[in-house]
Order: C-alpha cells, then sequence, then structure tokens
C-alpha cells in the first residue's frame, strides 16, 4: 500500500567540518507524483540487497511473465490485475515493464550529489547481453534539485535473430519553495528489437534427437526460425511538468531563535495548479525478406516486396486545478481538489508500403467498406475531482473521478479511490486498504480502425466498462501480505486467431488471489508467493489458474560492512493456452492449439552487499535439462533463455 507523505527539505550543511563529520548525513529520498495535481509520496530507493540479481532475468519480472527473448525483447505479464492499464497506442505494452512515464518519475532530495550506477552481464561472445543504467542527482540548494539517467541494453540473444538493443535518457529538475513549486520531467527512448517469429519446429527444444538423428544436444543459435531480416523499433519521448503556488498565511514558529525572537513560518491553505503532459510514439516494422514476409503473415495486402511500415501517435494535454490543504483544522481534515483537463490527439498510418519520406495518400481504400484516413485527430475535454487524507495512520483514503464531456472521450467515466488504516499490533503495523475503480472507456483510435501490409481492420468498438474491487493486508512481523480481488468487465477487447481486435459483448469475471508469506529462522529464509486467478471465459480472456515463487537462501553478515545472500529460487506457473505472439503488431493473440507452462524456471545465485556496493554472480535457469522436462516455453514458439551465468554490480556514490 502506497504511503503519501510530503517530502521534507534537505538539511543545511554545516559551516565547519568537525561539525559536519559529527552529525549522520541525512539519506537521499526519493518521490513521485500522482495525476493529475502533482501531489508528492515517498518512494523507496533501490538500495536494497535482497534479490538484486532479479533484475537481469526477463522472466522474474512477475509471478507469470512471458517473454519473446532475453533482456529487453518484447514480454506480457500473465498476472491481470498487475497489467499496464489501456494504452492509447497499444504497441508500447509490449515493453512496459522498460518504459517511463508521468507515474513512474521520480524526483531526490539530497544534501550531497547522489550517484548510482549499474551494470549486469550474462553470457558472452555471440549471445552476450549487457545492461547499464545511471542515475545522478543533485540539490543546488534546499529548493532546486537537477538529475538526469540513462539506460542502455544491449542483448544479442540466445537464439538466432534475436538481438535487442534499448537506449533511454531522462532530465529532471524541481523547485520546492513555499508558495510556488515546479517539478519537471523529460524521458527519451528507442528500443529496436530484432523479430525471428519464433523457431520454425518446437522439437528442436521438447525433443531435438528426434531432429538430429539420436543427438539429444543442441546450439541454440543453430535452431531455425521463421524471420531472419525483420524487426521492430519504438522510439518516442513523454514531457512533464507540473507547478503550483500555494496560497496561505504565516504564523510565529514553535521555536525560538532566542528569548525573544520566533521564526515565522509558512501555513499553505490552497493551491492553484497547472500540469502540462506529452507524449509521443512511433512505432515501425521492417522485414527486408520478401518471401519469408508473404509466406509467414496469413494476409499481405499492400506490397509483396517486403515490409516497411509506421505508426505513430501523440498527445498534449493541459490540466487547470484548484485543491484546499488537507489538515487546516479538526472540522476539515481532508484534502480537496477540482479540475479541467483538455487534450489534443494526433494519429499517423500509413496508407500504402512507402519508403520513408514519401508523401502519403490522404486515403485507402483497398477493401470496399474502409476508408480509412492516413492523419486523425482527436479532442478530449475532462472534469474531475479528488478527495484525499493522506495524514495520519488509523483512517486514510483517496477518490478521484472524471467525466469526459467533448470529442473522442464523450460519456467516459473514470472513477478510482482506497481506503486504508494502520493498526498496531504486537510492537508492528498491521496495514489494511481496500480499492475500487469503475471506467467505462472508449476505445483507442487504432483498436478502431488500422492499416498496415498484414492486418486492416476497421471496426466500431464501444466502450469497454471495468469493475474492479479489491484488498490488501500486510503485516512486517510475520512477513505475510495478502492480495485479493474482483473484476467485472464488458466489451472487453482482445486479439483474436487470427491476430485481429475483436470486443466481447459479454461480461467477463476475473477473480484473484495473492499471497506472500516470508519465513525466516535464523540465517535461513524462505520467500513464498503465490496467485490463483479465474476467469469466467478461457478462450476470450486465458490466464494461469496457478502461479508460485519460492526462493530458499541463506542471509548473514561477513564482516560488520558486508552481508551475503546465498540461495536459489524458482518460477512456475499452471498450464495454458496462453496467446501467441504477433510481431509486426507487437502484440499477443489468442490460440487453442498449444499448452504453456507447468515448466519450473531455477536460479541459483550469491548476493552481497558491501557498503554502498551490491553486487551477484548467478546460474539463471540451473534446471535446464535435469529437472522439470524440456517444455521450457513462456509464448507459443518462444523457448526461454537455456543455462547461462550472469553477474552484475551496483555502487551508490555520495560526493
Amino acid at each position: 500500500m502506497t504511503a503519501y507523505a510530503v517530502m521534507a527539505q534537505s538539511a543545511a550543511p554545516a559551516s565547519q567540518s568537525v561539525q559536519r563529520d559529527s552529525v549522520p548525513r541525512p539519506e537521499p529520498t526519493a518521490w513521485r507524483n500522482t495525476l493529475p495535481l502533482g501531489e508528492r509520496y515517498r518512494v523507496p530507493l533501490d538500495t536494497l540487497l535482497l534479490n538484486f540479481y532479479q533484475t537481469d532475468v526477463a522472466n522474474s519480472y512477475s509471478l507469470s511473465y512471458a517473454t519473446t527473448g532475453g533482456l529487453g525483447s518484447a514480454g506480457f505479464n500473465n498476472i491481470y490485475f498487475e497489467r499496464p492499464e489501456d494504452n492509447l497506442f497499444f504497441f508500447k505494452e509490449a515493453f512496459a515493464h522498460w518504459m517511463r512515464k508521468p507515474t513512474n518519475f521520480e524526483w531526490y532530495n539530497t544534501r550531497l550529489p547522489f550517484t548510482q550506477v549499474a551494470y549486469h552481464s550474462g553470457s558472452a561472445g555471440e549471445t552476450g547481453q549487457d545492461n547499464l543504467s545511471a542515475t545522478f542527482s543533485a540539490n543546488v540548494n534546499k529548493q532546486v534539485e537537477v538529475g538526469g539517467g540513462i539506460n542502455l541494453v544491449s542483448s544479442k540473444g540466445q537464439y538466432s535473430y534475436q538481438n535487442d538493443r534499448e537506449f533511454s535518457y531522462r532530465l529532471f529538475t524541481s523547485y520546492i519553495g513555499e508558495r510556488y513549486q515546479i517539478q519537471a520531467a523529460f524521458n527519451n527512448y528507442n528500443y529496436v528489437t530484432q523479430e525471428n517469429g519464433g523457431i520454425t519446429n518446437d522439437d528442436y527444444i521438447l525433443d531435438p534427437a528426434s531432429l538430429q538423428g539420436g543427438d539429444s544436444k543442441i546450439n541454440e543459435r543453430s535452431i531455425p526460425t521463421n524471420l531472419t531480416a525483420a524487426y521492430n523499433r519504438m522510439r518516442g519521448k513523454d514531457l512533464y511538468i507540473t507547478h503550483r503556488y500555494n496560497l496561505g498565511y504565516y504564523k510565529e514558529s514553535d521555536e525560538a531563535i532566542d528569548d525573544t525572537t520566533y521564526s515565522e513560518v509558512f501555513v499553505p491553505v490552497s493551491s492553484i495548479v497547472h500540469t502540462l503532459t506529452y507524449e509521443d510514439a512511433h512505432h515501425r516494422f521492417v522485414n527486408e525478406a520478401a518471401r519469408e514476409d508473404t509466406t509467414f503473415f496469413r494476409n499481405t495486402y499492400l506490397s509483396d516486396n517486403g515490409t516497411n511500415e509506421i505508426s505513430s501517435y501523440w498527445a498534449l494535454s493541459n490540466t487547470l486545478g484548484f485543491t484546499i490543504h488537507e489538515g487546516l483544522s479538526k472540522y476539515f481534515p481532508m484534502g480537496i481538489g477540482a479540475y479541467a483537463t483538455y487534450e489534443v490527439r494526433r494519429y499517423d498510418q500509413i496508407t500504402d508500403t512507402i519508403a520513408p519520406g514519401t508523401q502519403l495518400r490522404p486515403h485507402l481504400s483497398v477493401h470496399p467498406d474502409y476508408n480509412i484516413a492516413a492523419h486523425t485527430t482527436q479532442h478530449a475535454l475532462w472534469i474531475g475531482g479528488q478527495l484525499w487524507k493522506r495524514q495520519g495512520s488509523w483512517l486514510t483514503y483517496e477518490a478521484n473521478a472524471r467525466i469526459g464531456l467533448i470529442g473522442s472521450v464523450l460519456g467516459d467515466i473514470d472513477i478510482s479511490g482506497h481506503i486504508g488504516s494502520k493498526i498496531p499490533v504486537w510492537n508492528d503495523t498491521l496495514s489494511i486498504c481496500a480499492k475500487a475503480l469503475f471506467k467505462n472507456t472508449a476505445p483507442s483510435l487504432f483498436h478502431q480502425q488500422y492499416v498496415s501490409n498484414h492486418f486492416m481492420w476497421d471496426n466500431n468498438f464501444g466502450k469497454t466498462r471495468r469493475l474492479r474491487i479489491s484488498g490488501e493486508i500486510a503485516f512486517p512481523k510475520t512477513g505475510t501480505y495478502i492480495h485479493a480481488g474482483f473484476e467485472n468487465v464488458q466489451n472487453y477487447i482482445y486479439f483474436d486467431n487470427n491476430s485481429l481486435p475483436q470486443q466481447e459483448s459479454n461480461n467477463i469475471q476475473v477473480i484473484s488471489a495473492t499471497l506472500r508469506q516470508n519465513i525466516k529462522a535464523g540465517i535461513f529464509h524462505l520467500d513464498l508467493a503465490g496467485t490463483y486467478q479465474f476467469s469466467s471465459d478461457k478462450k476470450i480472456l486465458p490466464l494461469p489458474e496457478f502461479s508460485a515463487y519460492g526462493n530458499l537462501y541463506l542471509l548473514f553478515p561477513i564482516v560488520r560492512v558486508m552481508h551475503l545472500q546465498v540461495g536459489v529460487d524458482c518460477n512456475w506457473y499452471s498450464a495454458f493456452y496462453a496467446p501467441a505472439y504477433q510481431p509486426a503488431l507487437l502484440t499477443r493473440h489468442n490460440q487453442d492449439e498449444i499448452l504453456i507452462g507447468n515448466y519450473p524456471f531455477m536460479n541459483a545465485y550469491v548476493n552481497v552487499k558491501l557498503k554502498k556496493a551490491r553486487f551477484y554472480v548467478m546460474y539463471s535457469h540451473m534446471n535446464q535439462g535435469w529437472l522439470g522436462g524440456n517444455n521450457y516455453f513462456s509464448i507459443p514458439h518462444y523457448p526461454l533463455d537455456p543455462a547461462i551465468f550472469q553477474f552484475g554490480v551496483s555502487v551508490d556514490f555520495a560526493n
């Protein structure tokens, strides 16, 4: 459960070296913002020892994660309640794990400049993978902070034609004054992933001896794939600026400067808020092998000489709001806000397979019933309100509601909220939280109309209605976390067996329950997690019924400043008809021929933390070939990476 808090300012540096050495240096802190009114809340820094190695294992991103390959490749979460919200540009979901957006932008508060650098590597040579990330932040003074970061992934893939390259950078700054405050962040990304279309015959993994005259050993790079000259490129940027002017008054402080003089402190009462967001995204699919292009895909509409197509999207929104701060008096303990948001969106898509830079024709009518514009502009206006109480422990709550008034969001409804309590029990705190949401939202334009060389549709989908109710219980004393939820969705949009979007008018119910339990006995630790999921229509919305994770390890200090974690972990989920992957659309689609799952994926690792440094060595997929069989697919025709050695290091610098 997220704990909201207003960020404290950095302490002023001591004037003498003796004083500076005698006073403990405050640790850097980080915060994120709520949307759209830019309220700040604390988040933990990534400095923990436990499970640092999981950063570099693609299928460890959730209890059940489907990946097309190694690091940086397209992937999807099989845990329904953890999936990202529907995006206006559905191509982005494949890289949701790697993408930053305003909801997870971070700012820092540091007394001294803070730098964190991490490097991960695995395998070598033609199958090597590397992941380099860095974050820097510094406070110019008590009010001003500046920073930035980069992330670079280079993975050659364990199978042929699986190269991935991802590069992103971000810049951020904030000024937190008494009356005026501003926070700004910019993120730019460019992801390129080579698409092999999956292996041509699953028996190369399941039963290689049957294809090799009795030889059961196989070089993964020698397995033939369906595509050899295809790739996806996803690039885009996000800009987020929120600023506010606080209205209030000064009052005498409780702390005296001397016996006769008291300082004054500013008490904010209300705020005028303006938030601007801009995002754009460009998806490009290229297949330079003309013969593979016409045989791998069911349909070819625009060109028999290969594919080179671009679809893009941008959106600019402005929000103007007014808030009254919580805690003004015992008669008005909550905070309240109202806002209006105006957004303009632009969609661009091909109307032919053409060379970049060629002038697009205004319309395409390759199908007698289709007349799809190459450029579409949409306008949207919402009004909304928020109510919250984030201070205190016995009762906190937050509610947000908005309704669409004009344009493409006319009649859209978005209501969400949660209520929680922290109860002292056994010298610890029991946290309880209940959440609910109701959404009635129109589908994105590309779900309605789309033109490409291999896929084309012109739909008239209605609004999707979702009602979700969930609850959480967390008790650190016993290491217990429980989550249970229910959702009813009507007009659910999915991609069918032919990779075409469809809408199911009937109601679909999803029930989910998750239990996490950490057990400790001296230096011995066993962390367990399990999720049960029920889908009332498994053909339309297939989900693994059971997903489980176990981590058995020893945790102990070697010397006072050095700690060691040594263990083995395992991911497993029950078999189900997992969706297949369509590379030209960067999305999953339903299939009913191949069962995926019922395979344990195990890692053996050593994690070490020495003061500000963390490092690990790991043998990933250690059980390949001797425990669990050979059915290690997470997406039909896309096997998981074989066993490889990996290592990583992260260092936090305080200058």
